[in-house]
């Protein structure tokens, strides 16, 4: 299974890096693209997304399109990393593993198997807001997908022997991805020192203290706890007829048992009150650094409070700063003579259940150091703070946005995937629509107020990497054993 991390798949930037490693900007727009973002409906897509309710509280989300026989099935859980509890990190992924690992009627693999047999491809994933599962098939197969996920969904079950097995593919997971990643390491102690009361200071991957102690049992307790019908949705999104999908929904997700959604504490973040900094020292060939600002999150579309216009105007600035070629960025520190990095990265990350945060990341250029580096990136935040930003500018960064949005919906899987994440923040089905309307009347002076406002000392956290010096008889460790799905 792979983790992912909470994106807006609008602008495509990555909150967090996976692995350390580097999201490259996007290109330019074509003219042709151009063209057809200028003639973008107002109302999305020819069909428009449909939502439903099931008798059990389940939502149901559909969505038509003809051009190929074939659909996109995936299940929500309203239920991350964020739901978990001291001790337990990791267990919401663990769970997701566990899930193709056997049910009341199925052996473990057998749901692989089957939807293999159906000409079908799955996978899930797991963030800090959301887990989900999906498969795409042949769309006259979408009955069976759907009484397979429904079987497992409500009976997961398996026996302790698998679980052992697979908790130690996990930690083999973890080992390789964030502890042999210098800049993984470096971005799970950002996040971890950042972040005081929030769930989101705990990897998603989990401790690897939490996950030796981890037990069948405490998985087991975790899917009866938020794995219940209200706190979950399907989307279907291909070649498919709405009411037919609701019938089958109804005939397979519908007859699951109702449950109540357990009650969550809001853990609110308390107010930083001071600059904080971390240093990881690890084997390297370069330093690295990342700079992380408290930032608004975005709650709604409409009725925005000042803070949602916020959210809105450090999205725009994030991709002023390194959303396109030669943006800020990169034209400020990577190019000429004086340049300072190898490469820099702005990203912002505020469309979650949680806190929001507002990142910039850099490498040194051999013979410059992280803190030279951590300086030029806080000078172009300066910049836009001090001269603001031409309107010219922002007109570029907007019709990229447009662009992009065209390019999505040309994939089965972004759509869906806009659908479930616009359910799980709580967002309209057309949340894409509106939140690409809103950020076109974003105006350089909010752009610039912005910048005045939220990147002072107290609310920064610094992460700087320290090289080791690299062990040359060390192993790198096996790849995990058969069964983890990435």
């Amino acid at each position: 299974m792979f983790i992912m991390k909470h994106a807006i798949p609008l602008l495509g930037l990555l909150a967090c890096f996976a692995a350390g490693a580097q999201t490259p900007a996007p290109s330019l727009p074509s003219a042709a693209s151009v063209a057809m973002a200028a003639a973008l409906p107002a109302n999305g897509t020819a069909h428009t997304a449909q939502q439903f309710t099931l008798r059990n509280g389940m939502t149901l989300i559909v969505q038509t399109d003809r051009r190929a026989p074939t659909a996109l099935h995936m299940v929500w859980l309203r239920a991350g990393a964020m739901d978990e509890v001291d001790g337990l990190s990791g267990v919401a992924h663990v769970l997701e593993h566990m899930m193709f690992k056997g049910s009341a009627k199925l052996p473990p693999g057998e749901f692989s198997r089957r939807v293999a047999a159906l000409g079908g491809q799955e996978n899930a994933f797991t963030s800090r807001d959301y887990t989900g599962y999906y498969q795409q098939i042949p769309s006259d197969k979408l009955a069976a997908v759907m009484q397979l996920e429904a079987e497992r969904f409500a009976h997961n079950q398996w026996p302790d022997a698998e679980f052992a097995k697979e908790v130690e593919v996990v930690k083999e997971e973890r080992r390789l991805r964030t502890e042999d990643k210098p800049r993984a390491l470096l971005m799970e102690q950002l996040y971890a020192s950042a972040f005081n009361a929030s769930p989101y200071r705990r990897p998603i991957i989990g401790w690897m203290g939490d996950l030796e102690s981890l037990t069948a049992n405490d998985v087991r307790q975790f899917h009866r706890q938020w794995y219940v019908p209200a706190n979950a949705a399907v989307v279907v999104v291909g070649d498919v007829d709405v009411q037919q999908v609701r019938q089958l929904a109804e005939k397979t997700y519908g007859r699951i048992p109702t449950r109540a959604v357990p009650t969550r504490k809001p853990r609110p973040e308390p107010l930083q009150q001071g600059l904080r900094r971390v240093e990881i020292k690890a084997p390297a060939e370069q330093a690295y650094v990342a700079l992380a600002f408290k930032a608004p999150a975005l709650r709604q579309l409409e009725n925005l409070q000042d803070s949602d216009r916020d959210a809105l105007a450090l999205i725009v600035l994030s991709a002023l700063l390194s959303g396109y070629d030669g943006a800020r960025l990169e034209r400020a520190l990577t190019q000429g003579p004086q340049r300072v990095a190898d490469a820099t990265y702005s990203g912002v990350d505020n469309l979650g259940r949680g806190p929001g945060l507002f990142i910039l990341l850099g490498i040194p250029v051999q013979g410059k150091t992280a803190t030279e580096v951590e300086t030029a990136l806080r000078a172009e935040i300066n910049r836009v703070a001090q001269e603001g930003v031409n309107r010219a500018e922002l007109e570029r960064v907007k019709t990229q946005w447009m662009a992009s949005t065209i390019y999505e919906r040309d994939s089965l899987h972004s759509r869906a995937q806009d659908l479930g994440s616009s359910w799980v923040q709580g967002l309209p089905l057309d949340a894409e629509d509106r939140l690409l309307a809103l950020l076109r009347t974003v105006t350089p002076e909010q752009v610039q107020a912005v910048a005045q406002r939220y990147f002072g000392n107290e609310q920064l956290t610094v992460a700087t990497l320290i090289p080791q010096p690299l062990d040359p008889q060390r192993k790198r460790s096996p790849s995990p054993a058969l069964g983890s799905r990435h």
